[in-house]
């Protein structure tokens, strides 16, 4: 019976590090989508998010299942308790990826990021493709040290994040409305990912210690 419960364990484990990598993906191409006005990119980003939802929904069957069946205690409990927790977070990061490739595909063909921003934005895709890629390292792995990482990460982002109201209130700001709504969305999209980023990785942190991360 312990092997059986083992056995539901290691596939809960690997289908979130199977939606993570699926997360990856698409905060990846909806972000070259953004930058580049690419419509194709965009359009597979949101059909994509479906198959994250779908992945989700089943992740949360088999722990709710594992709760009323194994009634597990201690660690384990804790590792089905995360699993509901960490399995969240990851579908909210897919759903924020797909928001960036709605307001790409949106603005087809124009891209949605002035001039005056896309450094920024650059570099704030970029730090959220690695949040991604790491999400997926650390949920593979649970080494600590890409814990830490992707909250510099996160970090990082923070920061960017704040540019995009420095250009805004910049009295150089020639944008219309819509372009202002667009840097302040997108801007928003991507701060919210990396903390999603940071749930997963204080999560595990938890697993692995026992400890709960401060912020």
């Amino acid at each position: 019976m312990r092997q059986i419960f083992e056995a539901e364990l290691q596939q809960v484990g690997d289908d979130l590090t199977e939606m993570s990598r699926l997360v990856e993906s698409a905060v990846t191409r909806a972000g070259t989508a953004l930058l580049e006005a690419d419509l194709q990119l965009a359009q597979e980003v949101i059909a994509s998010d479906k198959t994250i939802d779908a992945l989700e929904a089943s992740l949360d069957e088999r722990c709710v299942h594992l709760l009323a069946q194994q009634a597990p205690v201690a660690t384990d409990l804790r590792v089905v308790v995360s699993a509901l927790r960490m399995s969240a977070s990851l579908e909210r990061m897919g759903d924020l990826a797909r928001h960036v490739a709605q307001v790409a595909r949106g603005r087809y063909p124009a891209q949605a990021i002035v001039p005056e921003a896309h450094d920024t934005f650059a570099a704030m895709h970029d730090a959220a493709v690695r949040v991604a890629q790491r999400t997926t390292r650390l949920l593979a792995t649970r080494d600590l040290e890409v814990a830490e990482a992707i909250e510099r990460d996160d970090d990082i982002i923070d920061e960017l994040h704040q540019q995009t109201f420095t250009t805004l209130l910049s009295p150089q700001w020639r944008g219309t409305v819509q372009e202002a709504v667009d840097v302040t969305l997108v801007g928003r999209y991507y701060e919210r990912f990396g903390d999603h980023g940071v749930s997963v990785a204080r999560r595990v942190t938890f697993l692995v210690t026992g400890d709960f991360p401060e912020e």
